[in-house]
């Protein structure tokens, strides 16, 4: 979509009445308010106005009037929605009243980590692995700790329940212009993965909530519940949102072990941002989600291993981020945590190639570990310069009362 022609356009051959305009609190949960078609070139010349006040740690009590620009680009029908009088989505940044953009806003955030990266000859590109959990609904609508199955590792119907659920929700995410690369069943019983081809990172980051709208919903047409929280069930495997970048440079080098030493160096710092919730500490630590912050080639018991990729492409796996987070601050966060590394040419440190969940305690000591629970993650947040640097003050403090 280039612009508000080639929209009128979409909107009329679509049949679209009805327009979603989307956007993001800190958390990363989406919010929208919805608008006719006919009201559509208001909203793109002037942008729709919002009361930031009312939003989480938007703290904009002073200045309370924050307006929606939609990015023309990212337009799409929801595949859910009647085929009549259809539906689209279309994701909006943020601004003051005299265009400014506002500095909350974490697709903002995201952006300006993606231009400066671009001045420096630096592209970097995220894939997600989202994994979820899926649960039955009572005879009341009530959901219910119950799986939907006690499937496992890339079983098949029948101990696989979430098949056609999982066919669904890519055929829809196709729709919307999203491309899964593959759909299992995961290690936990009802426990789903979906992994996306690599993308830009605003792409990505957008992407990655298109995803989790639609498991939702396509979840709950269907009578079910997603769950993307990181531990669900006490004693089952944790939910991940293992991503993959790709760095690339203008000037032809591979720098990429001075991305991945810039993240390990500020891991702890971002982990906040990575692992925002309670349950993301009962994860770490268990059944394949990373502790300590080390790195090997292959090995998933690590924070960071290198894939075996027989087209001989490199990229990096970060293992510890879980699917509460807010893609856009995360994204950002580790494009500025490897821009370091490359800005002071951090050296990477040496490879742990063994597995750390039984290896000997007296071979882990002086390896740094990440922060232990949500309060330890808000205080390392608390004293890091990149953070100060990179994220507002407000969304630092929403973080922080989170944690109380």
């Amino acid at each position: 979509m280039q612009g508000y022609e080639e929209l009128m356009q979409f909107v009329e051959e679509e049949n679209v009445e009805f327009i979603r305009l989307a956007y993001f609190d800190v958390f990363g949960n989406q919010k929208n308010i919805a608008i006719m078609s006919g009201e559509l070139e208001r909203a793109v010349r002037w942008g729709v106005s919002i009361d930031g006040s009312a939003v989480a740690g938007f703290e904009a009590d002073v200045r309370s009037d924050l307006f929606l620009k939609p990015d023309l680009s990212t337009i799409s029908i929801v595949p859910w929605r009647p085929s009549d009088s259809r539906v689209c989505r279309i994701f909006c940044d943020l601004a003051y009243p005299d265009g400014t953009p506002f500095e909350g806003d974490t697709r903002y955030i995201l952006r300006q980590a993606v231009r400066d990266a671009a001045k420096k000859g630096i592209e970097v590109k995220f894939a997600s692995e989202m994994e979820f959990y899926v649960f039955n609904k009572d005879a009341q609508g009530e959901v219910t700790r119950t799986p939907i199955d006690r499937g496992g590792y890339m079983d098949v119907e029948p101990l696989d329940a979430g098949e056609n659920l999982r066919r669904d929700i890519c055929f829809a995410l196709l729709e919307m212009g999203i491309t899964p690369e593959s759909s299992h069943h995961e290690r936990g019983p009802g426990q789903m993965e979906i992994d996306f081809r690599y993308s830009d990172p605003v792409a990505a980051a957008d992407n990655t909530s298109t995803v989790k709208w639609a498991v939702r919903s396509i979840c709950a047409a269907d009578g079910r519940a997603a769950d993307f929280s990181p531990k669900p069930l006490p004693g089952e495997p944790g939910s991940g949102m293992h991503l993959n970048i790709s760095v690339h440079s203008d000037d032809g080098c591979d720098h990429t072990d001075a991305f991945m030493a810039g993240i390990m160096k500020h891991i702890r710092d971002i982990t906040l941002f990575l692992n925002p919730s309670e349950q993301s500490y009962a994860r770490l630590g268990r059944m394949e989600a990373p502790r300590y912050v080390s790195w090997a080639v292959q090995n998933r018991s690590q924070l960071i291993r290198i894939p075996a990729d027989p087209s001989g492409r490199r990229r990096i796996e970060l293992r510890s981020p879980d699917p509460s987070a807010n893609p856009y601050l995360a994204f950002a966060l580790l494009i500025r945590a490897g821009l370091y590394g490359i800005e002071h040419n951090l050296a990477l440190p040496a490879s742990i190639d063994i597995n750390l969940y039984n290896a000997d305690p007296v071979l882990m000591r002086g390896l740094e570990q990440l922060p232990a629970s949500l309060q330890e993650a808000v205080q390392t947040a608390r004293t890091s310069d990149l953070v100060r640097e990179y994220v507002p003050a407000a969304c630092l403090r929403a973080y922080a009362e989170r944690a109380d």
